[in-house]
């Protein structure tokens, strides 16, 4: 890290930053029979890439504590947003035409 990017004004934000990250990381898991909820875990990965951003320019932070890869943290916001909206490969089936032999009019191949 160049010297002349430290700023110590940024202290305050990137605490902030990792208190909500530790927030998120338990609450991800609670009252969801279905596993971990979607919405919550976009936001967390969210809140890290934040995080892993700010952190070069605080002075005198280590890493953060989960994976700092910010590539990996893009992809997985993507992921979990999918998956949050109901897009992609985990959006509901729609109408499918299905192709039934011998159908109304009787020849094979009718689609209905």
């Amino acid at each position: 890290m160049s010297k002349e990017w430290a700023n110590p004004a940024h202290v305050p934000a990137y605490d902030m930053l990792l208190e909500l990250e530790k927030r998120l990381d338990a609450l991800r898991h609670v009252g969801h029979a279905e596993g971990i909820d979607p919405r919550g875990t976009t936001a967390l990965h969210a809140v890290r890439l934040a995080a892993a951003i700010l952190q070069p320019v605080v002075p005198g932070t280590e890493a953060p504590p989960f994976p700092d890869d910010t590539a990996r943290l893009l992809q997985l916001i993507a992921n979990w947003r999918d998956a949050a909206l109901d897009l992609g490969e985990f959006a509901p089936a729609g109408p499918v035409l299905r192709v039934i032999p011998g159908g109304r009019d009787g020849r094979s191949g009718s689609a209905r």
